[in-house]
């Protein structure tokens, strides 16, 4: 893959992650939280792949891409330890709200990706502009 195609790809899913943060702020207001922890997860997923387009690497599965994620820069402290956190903390809650019939959504919480959404994304576009000079 180009370079230019890596920064195209790598722009066009911090955009995915943008819109998915909407969405989970318009669940939110709508007090749909199960669902707005989905799209918050969902624009937190999209803003790590965006990290991973300039590379370019990409993984079949979440999980996969998560583990890279953290091994490959929160580890070294390209982002924030705590991000690490928070990413699986998100991924575990996503899973739960999706899959788990008795999971219990506790609104503060789902706030609390929605937060970690926003922080991430802002992290990675400033990421991508050093990176795409």
């Amino acid at each position: 893959m180009s370079t230019k195609i890596s920064k195209e790809l790598s722009k066009h899913r911090i955009e995915q992650a943008k819109e998915d943060l909407v969405a989970s702020e318009m669940l939110y207001n709508g007090k749909l939280y199960k669902s707005a922890n989905n799209r918050a997860y969902y624009s937190i997923f999209h803003s790590i792949k965006a990290v991973l387009a300039l590379e370019p690497i990409d993984f079949k599965r979440h999980k996969d891409v998560i583990a890279y994620f953290n091994k490959n820069y929160i580890y070294p402290e390209t982002f924030p330890k705590n991000m690490g956190r928070k990413i699986v903390e998100a991924s575990k809650i996503r899973e739960d709200s999706d899959y788990d019939d008795e999971f219990i959504v506790d609104p503060e919480k789902t706030q609390e990706q929605i937060n970690t959404a926003k922080k991430l994304i802002e992290l990675v576009e400033k990421y991508i502009d050093e990176k795409c000079k």
